[in-house]
This record gives C-alpha cells, sequence and structure tokens, in this order.
C-alpha cells in the first residue's frame, strides 16, 4: 500500500484494503460539539456514509451509544490513517463505554456491519485530507 495515492475530497474517505478500495461519503465532527453530538438521533443513514471523527492530537478516545438509534461500526486510526481497532455493531442506545486504542486521531463510524461486509479489517487504511498528508500511509495525490 506504501506509494499508493488517491484523490482528495473533504466528503469522501477511501479506506483501502485486501478486500480493494472503497469510498465513504461522511460527514465530518471536528469540533467539540460536532463530536458530543455524533451521530445521535439519527434514525437511518445511507448505507456507505459515515462520520469522520478527527482530534487536533492523539488520544485515547471513549465512545457510547446514548441517544444512537442505528447499529455502529466505529473504525479507530491512528495518525497514518491506519485502522488500530475495528468495534463491530455497537448497540443503539448501550452507554457501555467504547475505548478506542491510544494514539488514536480519528473514529470513522459506519452503518454495523459494513465493515465486515466489505472486509475492512484492522491495518487497512483510511485516505483524507485530514491525516497529515507527509506521513499517511494513503496519502492524496
Amino acid at each position: 500500500m506504501p506509494g499508493a495515492v488517491f484523490a482528495c475530497d473533504p466528503d469522501t474517505v477511501t479506506v483501502k484494503g485486501d478486500f480493494g478500495q472503497f469510498d465513504f461519503a461522511i460527514e465530518l465532527a471536528q469540533t467539540p460539539q460536532e463530536q458530543a453530538r455524533g451521530l445521535m438521533f439519527r434514525e437511518q443513514m445511507d448505507l456507505f456514509a459515515g462520520m469522520l471523527f478527527v482530534y487536533p492530537s492523539a488520544r485515547q478516545p471513549s465512545f457510547w451509544m446514548k441517544n444512537t438509534f442505528i447499529p455502529l461500526d466505529m473504525l479507530f486510526v491512528d495518525e497514518t490513517g491506519r485502522i488500530t481497532l475495528v468495534h463491530p455493531e455497537a448497540v443503539p442506545g448501550d452507554v457501555t463505554p467504547i475505548p478506542g486504542p491510544d494514539g488514536t486521531i480519528a473514529v470513522l463510524e459506519i452503518n454495523g456491519g459494513v465493515a465486515e461486509r466489505l472486509g475492512i479489517e484492522e491495518g487497512d487504511v483510511l485516505g483524507h485530507p485530514a491525516f497529515d498528508q507527509d506521513i499517511a500511509a494513503l496519502p492524496c495525490g
């Protein structure tokens, strides 16, 4: 995968792995307010859509599903855009914390079951202009 290049689009996240490459139409959650609300209160989301949470620095985030009505897969991502954890099928309404690994710079939330359906797994990479392009595993071209 090193050396692979894709066209940057702030409204799209490209996921690349052994399964091939797939684009998700996304919304960005960058501010604390956007991140706190996330996908709460949504009754549906297009099948290949999602929300990308981008943090100003690496951290160990924790999510929950309070007031979230749709099951979600959560892809935790390091500063290079590499997926370090896939948390599948988070349960709507569950307030149990879902911790991500230390060193997380972004989290992509997609519809529950889509990661398994496409074959997305840890080690796959995300491409998006929010990642530092000097170290990105899937840099913009």
